[in-house]
């Protein structure tokens, strides 16, 4: 999980260094947006996080209130994501989910299995969709 802080911290610090690099508008339109709770990433306590979905990136914020000066908690990046899926079992708790990448696991609670569901949909679309510049990205033509 530290990977992931480590990918907010130095991609989203306020603004990035060099003016060519594009900051992703996580405050304006996000696909999704809403109250989740995780796992803290040193001590295994459940924190309620903002979290963001916007262009195959999952942002968490301590407020719901996202401006331009927000600087994310953490962030998962889509393309990084290999499955989201239901996670009551493993954690024997309501509205549970999880994330897997190859190195780590990221668990959630939903306030209701509606909204659970709704942010395994948004996260799995997005997963596809970044499968599949990553594809393109990767097409040589002879």
């Amino acid at each position: 999980m530290s990977t992931f802080w480590r990918a907010a911290a130095s991609a989203y610090p306020g603004r990035p260094a060099d003016p060519d690099i594009p900051v992703l508008e996580f405050w304006s339109r996000p696909e999704r947006a809403g109250w989740l709770s995780k796992q803290g990433e040193y001590l295994p306590t459940w924190r309620r996080r903002w979290f963001v979905l916007k262009q195959g990136k999952l942002f968490w914020f301590k407020d719901s209130v996202v401006t331009r000066t927000s600087v994310p908690r953490g962030v998962i990046p889509a393309a990084d994501c290999l499955t989201v899926k239901g996670a009551e079992d493993v954690l024997n708790k309501q509205c549970a989910f999880e994330i897997s990448t190859r190195s780590d696991r990221m668990y959630f609670i939903a306030d209701s299995e509606k909204e659970k569901e709704d942010w395994i949909n948004a996260i799995g679309r997005s997963i596809v969709q970044q499968s599949r510049v990553i594809e393109e990205k990767e097409i040589v033509d002879y």
